[in-house]
């Protein structure tokens, strides 16, 4: 694996998974490296092929890794990547793309009317992220991990496919629809998933994915409903929790995304989920960064669960005080590669001295 010891990192994150990182928490600690290597690539000239030019991708990925410290316990991946509304495209949405981001083009005008959501082998964008994979895989070799690209189902999906603001009318309106379209949408979810975990199964144990843990044995993935931040502990109760459970059913292990301060009034119920593994927390853009929140991950640690969390370097020391080791995983971006190497340092020192 380019830049990093593949043996150590299994042993390494079956620790992290059974709490039993005694040492210290797991850190992925990132930096560009003292020597790179200048490589060329040629740059797509419209935004639409810089994310769909599987070449394109293949190509950027090797150079960004070559050139990429992994320091602590991050590895070498590529995410094939269209954006978060990936889901909701492969039930019928359309997708644009700007520079760094993409977004959907709901498609849904009125659920009563609306089609029922169904899995279609033929549909372009289920095409085009099944070949990124594909493709990802044969060229990775062993030198990087594939991962299973952003999938969003449950009601971050249906707003993909109909917008927020209309999603939380028509719970009001049209609860029962929210209830259906959320089931079918599950049903593709649950092919999709399977389909990229073939994939990827066929040449590369364990699975991974955007958040940047590794599981070296079970099939793991993400759950998540942004959405929840609109709305009330009822309706996450109604409209959410379903589909976590569903979730939760087809997989093996799955830590939940916690995006912003509005998400928080949901903290409480999710840590009651007893086979949900972990929670990672988003402070959230213009946000007092990691250190400011350890009650809210002391609560997440009492509770049983598993912590990922991405903190800037000046989080790093008060945040290892304040917490026990076990079943924490920190991931940040570092200044310089000695630097990078000072942090991990740094960490092992404090819980030694403890």
């Amino acid at each position: 694996m380019i830049n990093q010891n593949y043996d150590y990192l299994k042993r390494r994150y079956l620790e992290y998974w059974n709490k039993e990182n005694h040492d210290r928490p797991l850190l992925s600690i990132y930096a560009q490296k003292i020597n790179i290597s200048p490589i060329e690539i040629k740059h797509p000239q419209s935004n639409i092929d810089r994310w769909m030019d599987t070449e394109y991708i293949l190509k950027t990925n090797r150079v960004n890794i070559t050139n990429t410290y992994y320091g602590g316990e991050a590895f070498p991946i590529l995410n094939p990547n269209l954006g978060p509304d990936i889901l909701g495209a492969i039930a019928g949405c359309d997708i644009e793309f700007g520079k760094d981001t993409s977004w959907a083009v709901h498609n849904v005008k009125d659920w009563k009317t609306h089609e029922k959501l169904k899995f279609d082998t033929a549909n372009k964008w289920w095409k085009k992220i099944k070949e990124i994979t594909q493709a990802a895989i044969s060229d990775s070799n062993g030198d990087y991990l594939v991962g299973i690209t952003d999938l969003h189902p449950g009601t971050d999906g249906l707003v993909s496919l109909r917008g927020p603001q209309e999603l939380c009318m028509d719970i009001y309106d049209y609860p029962e629809q929210i209830t259906q379209r959320t089931n079918e949408l599950f049903e593709i979810y649950k092919i999709v998933l399977n389909e990229l975990n073939q994939i990827i199964s066929k040449k590369q144990e364990g699975s991974t994915n955007w958040m940047g843990i590794l599981h070296p044995e079970k099939k793991w993935y993400v759950t998540s409903s942004d959405f929840s931040c609109l709305i009330s502990k009822e309706n996450f109760e109604q409209f959410v929790i379903p589909g976590i459970r569903s979730e939760l059913e087809v997989l093996d292990a799955s830590i939940y995304h916690l995006d912003g301060p509005s998400a928080l009034k949901h903290l409480d119920r999710l840590l009651e989920i007893p086979n949900l593994n972990g929670i990672q927390w988003v402070y959230g853009a213009g946000q007092p960064s990691a250190r400011y929140w350890i009650d809210t991950l002391k609560k997440i640690q009492k509770a049983g669960k598993l912590i990922q969390i991405n903190i800037e370097e000046d989080d790093l020391k008060p945040l290892c005080e304040a917490l026990e080791p076990e079943g924490v995983h920190f991931s940040c971006y570092s200044s310089d590669e000695e630097q990078a190497k000072e942090m991990v340092k740094m960490v092992e020192d404090i819980y030694r001295n403890k």
